[in-house]
């Protein structure tokens, strides 16, 4: 079952996501500059949203923390992200990974770094977390600006896929040890 956590900053309101929100996720999910170099494959209708929030209300609700980010000015949702904890030890320690997205008209605007770094501070003073990976894809690096407000190093390159294997992107990896 998911989480029940919500965190407040001074201009968002992260949530657990639910299946009612699927009309706002598709609005970037479907957009393909959003997507361009997202792993998720571009959704196509309302319904492939709704299918993505079912997985995420039906996640492991102790390691896996996914977010909605509520603008609070006007209640509107403009992306999500989440931190989530992988079994595998790094270092002999416990390791968590970040990520997030937003709509486009929200882009440049410190929305996803204000997110992370209440997701990051979530998971360290309350799940304990002390190492965090990220990567983005080397063709954005308005995602590496925002690991690097958070206090992240880059530490070296990488590689993901599109969950179809469709496209490859070339990565900088990112890590944040406290």
């Amino acid at each position: 079952m998911a989480h029940h956590i919500t965190i407040e900053t001074p201009r968002l309101l992260l949530r657990p996501l639910t299946v009612a929100d699927a009309p706002a996720v598709f609005a970037w999910g479907s957009d393909p500059e959003v997507n361009r170099y997202m792993a998720y494959l571009l959704e196509r209708s309302v319904a492939d949203a709704e299918a993505w929030l079912r997985q995420v209300e039906q996640a492991d609700g102790r390691s896996d923390y996914d977010f909605g980010f509520v603008r609070k000015a006007d209640g509107l949702l403009i992306g999500s992200g989440g931190v989530y904890r992988r079994k595998k030890e790094f270092w002999r320690r416990p390791w968590w990974v970040l990520g997030y997205n937003l709509r486009r008209d929200c882009w440049g605007q410190g929305y996803a770094t204000e997110a992370a770094r209440a997701m990051l501070d979530f998971a360290r003073t309350q799940r304990g977390a002390r190492i965090f990976l990220a990567e983005h894809a080397v063709d954005n690096p308005a995602s590496g600006r925002v690991m690097e407000k958070c206090g992240m190093k880059c530490e070296g390159a990488g590689q993901y896929a599109k969950l179809d294997g469709s496209q490859i992107f070339q990565t900088r990896r990112y890590r944040l040890e406290v």
